[in-house]
């Protein structure tokens, strides 16, 4: 049985209050494809069967992007989404045998970032308030 984690990790949450009410943004943020093959043994299921793990980080760069607005919350995700369409097509490229599918890891990636791309905009979103 082959499996999959997928990790996201994002850089501290330091949102503060800058001249007339504008919410600095973290810089990056980032997206982590991981696949599933038979190259490097990553542990074992409880039936015993090897698990492989390959893993891809992009940063996402926030720069620039108000994430209190609707427009710069908008663009922040399109980068997200690219970026995990990014890693799952290199990580498919480079092990064509891995588990899952492309279009299936980067959904997974790109979910998972989301949550803490979610979590930004609010918090820049009550910054801005």
């Amino acid at each position: 049985m082959k499996t999959v984690q997928l990790k996201v990790v994002a850089g501290a949450i330091a949102l503060a209050l800058v001249g007339s009410a504008f919410a600095q943004v973290p810089q990056e943020v980032r997206v982590q494809a991981t696949r599933v093959m038979s190259s490097k043994t990553a542990g074992h299921t409880s039936s015993g069967v090897p698990i492989y793990d390959l893993s891809l980080s992009y940063g996402v760069s926030l720069a620039g992007l108000d994430l209190s607005t609707s427009s710069g919350a908008t663009e922040a995700a399109k980068r997200v989404s690219d970026a995990a369409d990014s890693a799952c097509k290199e990580l498919g490229d480079k092990y064509p045998d891995a588990t899952p599918s492309q279009k299936e890891c980067a959904k997974a990636a790109s979910d998972k970032a989301m949550v803490e791309l979610h979590g930004l905009v609010a918090a820049a979103e009550k910054a801005r308030k």
